[in-house]
């Protein structure tokens, strides 16, 4: 991962980082990564997950005699860990 140095921050914002992470719970280093991300992240980004409910939605949903067809095929061993041997 990368690091920022941020040089020249004035004492205030830093008192009110300290203020603001104490008040989410995490440290300010943490505060600070968290507010980077938000701003960062894009806007009206359509997670998959979504959008295929939003399908789901659209075209009607399952009927409970759908939901359970697909319950009793689907697979439900559970994954073997990766073996590097």
């Amino acid at each position: 991962m990368a690091t920022v140095n941020v040089r020249n921050l004035p004492d205030a914002v830093h008192r009110a980082l300290r203020v603001r992470a104490a008040h989410h719970g995490r440290s300010t280093e943490a505060e600070i990564r968290f507010i980077l991300e938000e701003a960062t992240r894009p806007t009206g980004r359509v997670k998959l997950g979504s959008l295929l409910a939003s399908i789901a939605r659209e075209a009607g949903g399952l009927t409970d005699k759908e939901h359970a067809l697909f319950e009793s095929v689907r697979d439900k061993t559970p994954a073997e860990p990766m073996r590097f041997e």
